[in-house]
């Protein structure tokens, strides 16, 4: 990722932090739509998953400038979702819920260079979370 595009989705994610509870109610229904079968993966109230996808996406955000101390933290998370059944194929969904709630969460502002610099994010960000999955799993 280039500084402009951390700067792009810092400032943006910056607007979608006053409607972060909409926003996560907004990626979890588009998520189950593109696939229903993820919706048995949560069995925990979706409030408080909101708050905490909002909350990992926001120190995810902010921690865009300093990856050396951002990686194993994301190499955890990637490990730890092992355990709930995700698998490979599961990151692209929830990359294009994620840029379909930004969206419809930042409407104008969320132009073709703020949505290159978040599907970025995203793919950075997931390509880590995959390599913590793949660690974990049994050799």
């Amino acid at each position: 990722m280039t500084p402009h595009q951390i700067d792009l989705v810092q400032k943006t994610f910056a607007q979608v932090k006053p409607i972060a509870s909409a926003a996560a109610e907004m990626f979890y229904a588009r998520l189950f739509v593109l696939d229903p079968s993820l919706r048995g993966m949560f069995r925990n109230d979706m409030g408080k998953q909101g708050a905490m996808l909002m909350s990992m996406i926001g120190a995810a955000v902010n921690g865009l400038r300093n990856l050396e101390a951002l990686s194993p933290v994301v190499r955890q998370l990637g490990a730890r979702h092992v355990k709930y059944g995700v698998k490979t194929e599961h990151y692209a969904t929830v990359g294009d819920a994620l840029l379909w709630t930004l969206e419809q969460g930042l409407e104008d502002d969320f132009t073709p260079e703020v949505r290159d610099a978040w599907a970025a994010a995203y793919g950075l960000l997931s390509e880590v979370m995959q390599l913590g999955a793949m660690e974990a799993q049994p050799a």
